[in-house]
C-alpha cells in the first residue's frame, strides 16, 4: 500500500502539499483537465445532449499513473481547486481512471488556502462530488462548443480561416466595438470655464492665494459659456467686480476602505497600479497560491484561492488582521468591531473567501529575498488591500467657500466656488488607497486660507480656459473587466482567457493601454449581430450566466437549458447559411492587378488587410495593403506606414523596407517637430513628443481625432 493518494491539478501545488502532508501520502498532479470533447467532431448528441468525452492524448500517461497509484492506496482524496472547474476535473478524473467507490474510498476535499491548518481541516471534513457544480461546468462547456463549432465554419467561409466565435468572447468584442462607434460618432462641443485667483490681500510671493471656479449667478442661475466671445465679455465684467465671501463652511466626511480583492477587482487594480494584464495577474497569483519557498518555512502558500467572487473573510483571519493593526499602527487605527462587506451580485459563492494573505504577519518586506519582483508586487497589493479593509476610516474636513463677484450696476453678481480637503485622521490610507479609472479621477482640492463670511478679497488673475466635451474613453484592462462583471458577462475566472483570445484572433488590439477594435472585429461583430443577435446580445449572455448559476444551485436541470438554447440557435444557423452566400466583405479599389489587369480588392487576412485580384481563383495575385501615415521616415525620407507584428501588435515602419528598417511603436504625426524638424509621435493620450529633442506638444482637437 502507498498510503493515501491525493490528486491535485498542478505540480507546484503537489510539491507544497507533499511538504505539508509528509509520509503516508502520495501526491499526483493531473496537469489540468484530463478529458474534453473531441477536437475533430462536435462530440454532442443533439437529441439528448449527451457529451462524448475523450481522454486527452497527452494525459494518457497521467491517467495510467493515477490508476496504478489508486490500486495500491487505502483512500483517494480529490483535492482539485474549490470551484466549478475544480469540481469538474475531480469528476473527470474518477470517470477517466475508472475508479470504483466500492473498491476504494473516494473523497472530495476543498481548501481555500494551502496551509497546514486548512489542509488538515479539509481532510477531517471530506465530502462527495457535487454534481450540481459539475453539471454547471458541463453546460458551460457544451454551450461554448455548440456556438464555436457551429459558427466558426460560417466565419471561415465569409471572412477567413482560423476565426472563432463564442458566447462570452463575441459579447466582449461587441462591447469594445460599440464603444468605438460611440467615439467615432461623437461630435465635440466647445465650452469654456473661468477661474479667478484671489487673496485676502495682495501677497508678495503668492502665498495665501487660491482659485475659485465660476458656477453661475448669485441667485443660482447657471451661466453657459459656449465660446471665447462670451468668456471675454464675462472677463471684462469680472475685472470691475468686487469680491466678497458669501458663505464658508467646513464639514467632516469619512472615507471607508475597499473590501479585500475578488478575482475581478484584483485584475482591475493590478492593471491600474502595476500595469499587469489579466493573464499575467492570474499567473502570478497562481504561483502565490500554490506555494513558494520562503526561507526556513519551506514551501508556503502565500495567498488564498485566487478565483473567487466572494468578499467574505474568515473570522480567524480578521482576528489576525486586527492584532496586526493594533501592534503596528495602534488602537486608534482599529475599529471597535470587525468590518463586514456584502456583495450585490445575485450569485456569490460565500463559502469561498476573498483573496487575502494566508498569514498577515508575513509582511511583504520580509519576503523580498525570496520572491521575484512581480510576485512581491502582487503579494504586496493583496496584503495591503486586505489589512486596510479592517482599519479605521479616514476622516477629512471638506471646506467649501462661495464668493460673490458684485457687478457695478447689476443686482445679480457672479458666484464662484472653491473647495479644499484637509485630512483630520488618515486611517486606512496610511497603508492603501484604491486607484481610480481615467473617467473617475479624484479632483485635486488645493488648500484654501481661513476665510469667513464678509471677508473682502483681492482679484489677482482671471483664467478663462477652453474645453471640448470628450467622448467616452476606450476600455482598458481594468474598465473592460469592470464592465463585464457589471453586465454579468462571463465569470471572473473567464476574463483573462477571453481578453487574451480576442487579441490573438486579431479582433481587437491594445494601443497605449486601451482596447481598439480591428477591422476584423467590426466585420465579425456586424456579421454575428445581423444573423445571430442573441450571441452578441449582452442581456441574453447575462441571462445564460444566471441559468448556469441556477444549475450550480440545483434550481435548474442542465439538459433542458441546453435544449432551450440550441433549438432557436439551430434555426438561426439555417437561415444565416442561406443568406450569407450573398454577402461579400471585399472592398473595391482603383488599383489593377499587375498580372491580369483586373481590379484589385481589399481583403482581410489573419495578419490584417491585403490586396488581392478580383479574378481569384483564376489569378492568385496578392499584394500588401499599406496604411499610410503621411509622416516621413527620419532615416531615408520615405513614407512611414502602419504594420502589424506577429503577435498582433501595431507598429510603424518605413515603406522602403527591407532597404530601410526604421520602426517605432509610437504613432507618427504628419507634421515635423518645430524645434528640430525631426519626427513627431503620439506618446500619450492627447500628447505628442519629438523623437529626437525634448519638445513636447499637447495635441489640438484636429490632431487628437487622428490618434
Amino acid at each position: 500500500m502507498v498510503g493515501k493518494l491525493v490528486i491535485v491539478e498542478s505540480p507546484a501545488k503537489a510539491r507544497t502539499l507533499k511538504e505539508i502532508l509528509g509520509k503516508g501520502y502520495t501526491i499526483k498532479a493531473s496537469l489540468g483537465h484530463v478529458r474534453d470533447l473531441p477536437k475533430k467532431e462536435l462530440g454532442i448528441n443533439l437529441v439528448d445532449f449527451t457529451p462524448k468525452y475523450v481522454v486527452l492524448f497527452e494525459k494518457r500517461k497521467v491517467i495510467r499513473e493515477i490508476k496504478e497509484a489508486a490500486n495500491s492506496a487505502s483512500a483517494v482524496y480529490l483535492a482539485t481547486d474549490p470551484d466549478r472547474e475544480g469540481e469538474s476535473i475531480s469528476w473527470h478524473l474518477i470517470e477517466a481512471s475508472k475508479l470504483k467507490k466500492d473498491r476504494i474510498p473516494i473523497r472530495r476535499i476543498v481548501f481555500h488556502e494551502i496551509t497546514k491548518e486548512a489542509i488538515e481541516q479539509a481532510l477531517q471534513n471530506p465530502r462527495t462530488i457535487d454534481m450540481k457544480l459539475v453539471n454547471a461546468q458541463q453546460a458551460r462547456r457544451l454551450l461554448d462548443r455548440l456556438v464555436g463549432y457551429k459558427l466558426s465554419p460560417l466565419l471561415w467561409r465569409k471572412v477567413h480561416s482560423g476565426l472563432s466565435a463564442g458566447r462570452v468572447q463575441s459579447a466582449t468584442v461587441k462591447i469594445i466595438v460599440d464603444r468605438e462607434r460611440q467615439i467615432q460618432d461623437f461630435i465635440p462641443q466647445e465650452y469654456w470655464t473661468i477661474e479667478v485667483e484671489l487673496a485676502k490681500s495682495v501677497p508678495e510671493n503668492r502665498q495665501g492665494t487660491f482659485r475659485a471656479l465660476l458656477i453661475g449667478l448669485s441667485d443660482g442661475t447657471k451661466v453657459a459659456i459656449p465660446n471665447q466671445t462670451k468668456a471675454n465679455s464675462i472677463a471684462v465684467e469680472l475685472i470691475k467686480a468686487s469680491y466678497t465671501v458669501s458663505k464658508s463652511q467646513t464639514k467632516e466626511t469619512t472615507r471607508q476602505p475597499a473590501p479585500p480583492f475578488t478575482t475581478s477587482t484584483l485584475q482591475q487594480e493590478a492593471w491600474r497600479k502595476l500595469r499587469f494584464n489579466a493573464n499575467r495577474t492570474m499567473a502570478i497569483a497562481q504561483q502565490l497560491y500554490e506555494g513558494l519557498t520562503i526561507g526556513d518555512e519551506g514551501l508556503v502558500g502565500l495567498i488564498t484561492y485566487m478565483r473567487t467572487d466572494s468578499i467574505h473573510v474568515a473570522p480567524s483571519a480578521i482576528a489576525e488582521m486586527r492584532d496586526f493593526i493594533t501592534q503596528r499602527y495602534g488602537s486608534n487605527f482599529l475599529l471597535s468591531k470587525p468590518r463586514t462587506f456584502a456583495r450585490k451580485q445575485k450569485f456569490t459563492q460565500e463559502a469561498h473567501e476573498a483573496i487575502r494573505p494566508t498569514k498577515v504577519f508575513r509582511e511583504p518586506s520580509q519576503l523580498t529575498p525570496y520572491l521575484k519582483s512581480e510576485q512581491l508586487q502582487l503579494y504586496e497589493l493583496i496584503w495591503k488591500r486586505a489589512v486596510a479593509s479592517q482599519m479605521a476610516a479616514s476622516i477629512f474636513d471638506i471646506t467649501t467657500v462661495e464668493i460673490e463677484a458684485e457687478r457695478p450696476g447689476s443686482e445679480k453678481g457672479y458666484l464662484f466656488q472653491a473647495t479644499s480637503s484637509t485630512p483630520r485622521f488618515l486611517g486606512f490610507i496610511v497603508l492603501y488607497i484604491e486607484s481610480k479609472d481615467e473617467d473617475e479621477e479624484d479632483k485635486i482640492m488645493a488648500p484654501i486660507p481661513t476665510l469667513e463670511r464678509g471677508d473682502r478679497l483681492k482679484l489677482l488673475q482671471i483664467i478663462p480656459e477652453q474645453h471640448f466635451t470628450q467622448p467616452p474613453p476606450r476600455y482598458t484592462e481594468a474598465t473592460l473587466i469592470k464592465a463585464l462583471e457589471q453586465k454579468g458577462i462571463g465569470r471572473p475566472s473567464t476574463y483573462a482567457p477571453i481578453l487574451a483570445t480576442i487579441q490573438e484572433r486579431r479582433y481587437v488590439h491594445k494601443e497605449n493601454g486601451s482596447f481598439h477594435p480591428d477591422e476584423l472585429g467590426f466585420i465579425v461583430n456586424d456579421l454575428l449581430s445581423e444573423h445571430f443577435p442573441k450571441i452578441v446580445d449582452l442581456g441574453f449572455t447575462a441571462k445564460m450566466e444566471e441559468e448556469l448559476d441556477d444549475i450550480a444551485r440545483g434550481k435548474k436541470v442542465w439538459v433542458p437549458v441546453l435544449r432551450n438554447f440550441y433549438t432557436p440557435f439551430e434555426e438561426s444557423l439555417r437561415t444565416a447559411f442561406t443568406k450569407i452566400n450573398k454577402i461579400s466583405f471585399s472592398q473595391p479599389t482603383d488599383e489593377v492587378c499587375p498580372n491580369c489587369h483586373q481590379p484589385l480588392v481589399i481583403k482581410k487576412g489573419r495578419y490584417g488587410k491585403f490586396l488581392a485580384c478580383s479574378n481569384f481563383p483564376k489569378c492568385k495575385t496578392t499584394m500588401p495593403f499599406l496604411v499610410r501615415t503621411g509622416a516621413s521616415c527620419p532615416e531615408c525620407g520615405q513614407e512611414l506606414v502602419q504594420r502589424i507584428g506577429k503577435k498582433g501588435r501595431i507598429f510603424y515602419g518605413c515603406s522602403a523596407f527591407p532597404k530601410c528598417k526604421f520602426t517605432t511603436h509610437y504613432k507618427p504625426l504628419p507634421k515635423s517637430c518645430p524645434k528640430c524638424g525631426k519626427l513627431l509621435v503620439v506618446y500619450r493620450k492627447g500628447l505628442a513628443k519629438c523623437s529626437e529633442c525634448s519638445y513636447k506638444h499637447r495635441l489640438v482637437l484636429e490632431e487628437a481625432n487622428t490618434e
